[in-house]
């Protein structure tokens, strides 16, 4: 079976579940390429990147920005190809199909590293934002390939709310949607998606990678609570610095470290500063997975106060929740989108209302009276994990819903 996994940017520092699923695909025996809009030639080459030859399984469609360029090189992509595939060049130029697409030559560019590559059998969109050009380009280039897209967040909330017309045709001719919560499955089928299209397929880790041990705290040392998150509205950041500096007013010994970086550095800085936190909040940029690993293994909680912004984008069902869990940290969280199918309130954590940091202070002061809790959240936090989010255990279940739609006719 041949795959052709379409992503806005490869590879990505955020978005390493990506990586991820691509990797099981080739290991699961499948033969794939991956076509990407950009590069990120600054991030360092992963085990991964390295081992799979990712990189060289990458073709860039880059569109280029200016016009008077991108026509003059488009003119000259038309006279070079056209001879040898007259078929998907003429129809990429279609403005009655395609519109803005094909008139802007965009189509054109983005089915070029295309040609030749083929026959596909399956074509992924990794995020519903990438579904419309993967079905063009099925349309145009590949038209025995079935058109799958996944849906991880922003893209069925924030999108669908500023544009709500937006998956119109990708959930008309479409083959196969994977939302990666049933919440977000719930936002696609309230805009029309046909629930018999849907399969609800979580990203997965790999619980053998992350070694669990209870968490315990030491005679006077501060307890560790963590947050890994980009620092953007929805992530609720600034909830946790609150309920965080309540905690600290009320004497108790507590440092937090914030992983990740983003547009709201400098406002969480400002607040930081403002609450004269300095010396119990640290904000620690962004890291490598394996430093991110070694950061848990030394944090006593997570946090995740995740919220809806203001443009409406939603979390999926964040992946840095899943590790902590799978390494034995207790998880205080929000009832946000799909994190309540994941963290089980007085289980393996606790669940607090969206923008609530009297709750969510309320929460981490409890678990920082009680250490003695932490084990059981922690073993109940792992068993959930291995049960529904095992990497190795999601991939073959995705193996298997290939085969299932390329079967379909």
């Amino acid at each position: 079976m041949k795959v052709a996994f379409i992503v806005s940017q490869f590879p990505s520092a955020t978005e390493t579940f990506v990586q991820s699923q691509i990797v099981g695909m080739i290991e699961a025996g499948l033969e794939v390429n991956i076509f990407a809009g950009k590069a990120r030639d600054d991030l360092p080459n992963s085990e991964n990147l390295k081992k799979y030859m990712l990189r060289e399984r990458t073709r860039y469609q880059v569109v280029p920005k200016n016009k008077v360029r991108r026509f003059a090189k488009g003119l000259y992509l038309i006279l070079k190809y056209i001879l040898k595939y007259p078929v998907p060049i003429v129809r990429s130029l279609n403005v009655f199909q395609y519109g803005r697409a094909a008139s802007s030559l965009t189509l054109l560019y983005k089915i070029i590293p295309f040609l030749g590559t083929g026959p596909y059998d399956i074509i992924h969109c990794q995020f519903g934002t990438d579904g419309l050009q993967g079905l063009y380009i099925k349309q145009v280039a590949a038209p025995t390939a079935k058109v799958v897209t996944s849906f991880r967040g922003f893209d069925a909330s924030k999108m669908i709310y500023e544009c709500p017309d937006l998956y119109k045709t990708l959930f008309r001719e479409g083959d196969l949607f994977l939302p990666v919560s049933h919440s977000l499955k719930n936002l696609i089928v309230q805009q029309g998606c046909d629930e018999r299209k849907i399969v609800v397929l979580a990203s997965g880790i790999k619980c053998q990678n992350l070694a669990w041990s209870p968490k315990n705290v030491l005679q006077d040392e501060p307890i560790h609570v963590i947050t890994i998150a980009r620092l953007i509205e929805k992530k609720g950041i600034p909830y946790a610095i609150e309920a965080v500096d309540k905690i600290v007013k009320s004497g108790k010994s507590i440092r937090y470290s914030i992983i990740g970086e983003g547009e709201l550095r400098g406002d969480l800085e400002q607040l930081i500063q403002e609450r004269d936190l300095k010396e119990h909040v640290r904000l620690l940029g962004w890291k490598s997975h394996e430093e991110v690993i070694r950061l848990l293994q030394d944090a006593h909680i997570l946090i995740a106060p995740s919220v809806t912004a203001k443009d409406g984008d939603q979390e999926g069902i964040p992946n840095a929740i899943k590790e902590a869990m799978a390494m034995g940290l207790p998880v205080i969280a929000t009832q946000h989108s799909g994190i309540p199918e994941l963290v089980e309130d007085g289980v393996s954590g606790y669940l607090v209302r969206e923008r609530d940091a009297d709750a969510l202070a309320d929460r981490l002061s409890y678990l920082v009276d009680h250490p003695e809790k932490w084990p059981d959240m922690g073993r109940a936090g792992r068993a959930r994990v291995e049960t529904d989010y095992d990497m190795k255990t999601l991939n073959d279940r995705l193996v298997e819903l290939y085969g299932q739609v390329c079967a379909k006719t």
